[in-house]
């Protein structure tokens, strides 16, 4: 039998989620009988390399965690998601890797609609790592208010007008499901409000998990989730991408296709 554990993340990196994101983890765990430890817990280390497992599914994000995975994958443990998909989903190097590979991106340049300013070295812990800016003025005070926290890492993208969906997939199983978060009310820091009330413009959604898909491959998080803006003309742009979300809207089918990641 498969020896299996899984690492639920610490609970800064889960405002307004640490339920929900449980909950999926055990949902996976639970194929395999495993064991879920918190990367909070100071045994973690002692633990996970004692057990030696075969498989580690992880939504971890600590420095020191992704660590102990880079040395559990070393010693042939498969790990998912990998601790190179984590890093990688770091704001900035995100935006980077996604321009450098001309996947659809918000421009940084004046839309005239405002801008976004997103916290860069890391996702968001808090709705302050995340802000609206209607102008110049209020962009530049957002700069030094991010300056002030010690944040100095930071991506501009221009607000696009349109409708916001939310996508979920796990790479290479075949499941992908989006959903409008204005449908249902669901919301981790109310920014939906910004975009409003959803016209339900269509667009090509299998290419949209086409984009997906590749951005999955290209930073390695098999186990993923984002937001993409569709515009009135159907063509769209992915303002976020992350790593292993809680898959609320999905969980039960999403839990089924993480798990069948364990056979390949």
């Amino acid at each position: 039998m498969l020896k299996v554990i899984g690492i639920q993340r610490a609970e800064k990196f889960s405002p307004n989620s640490v339920e929900k994101d449980r909950a999926i983890l055990e949902a996976v765990v639970s194929h395999f009988n495993g064991k879920i430890i918190s990367e909070e817990d100071n045994n973690l280390s002692d633990f996970a390399l004692s057990i030696k497992p075969d498989i580690v599914f992880t939504m971890a994000r600590d420095g020191r965690t992704l660590d102990l995975l880079d040395e559990l994958e070393e010693k042939g443990t498969k790990v998912i998601n990998p601790a190179e998909g984590v890093r990688n989903c770091q704001r900035s190097r995100l935006d980077k890797l996604m321009k450098e590979n001309n996947l659809p991106v918000p421009p940084t340049i004046n839309s005239g609609h405002g801008w976004w300013l997103k916290r860069g070295d890391a996702a968001a812990q808090s709705h302050a790592d995340v802000v609206f800016c209607k102008d110049e003025e209020s962009l530049v005070k957002a700069k030094k208010d991010f300056c002030q926290r010690g944040i100095t890492d930071m991506v501009v993208q221009a607000h696009i007008p349109g409708d916001l969906v939310k996508f979920y997939g796990v790479e290479g199983s075949g499941f992908f499901r989006t959903c409008y978060p204005s449908d249902d009310g669901q919301s981790k820091f109310g920014d939906e409000k910004i975009n409003g009330e959803s016209h339900h413009y269509f667009y090509d959604k299998g290419y949209l998990q086409s984009i997906a898909e590749r951005t999955s491959r290209l930073v390695n998080t098999p186990v993923y989730g984002g937001d993409a803006i569709i515009k009135s003309d159907g063509d769209f742009v992915i303002i976020d991408f992350n790593d292993w979300p809680s898959f609320s809207r999905c969980r039960d089918e999403a839990a089924v296709a993480i798990a069948s990641l364990a056979r390949y």
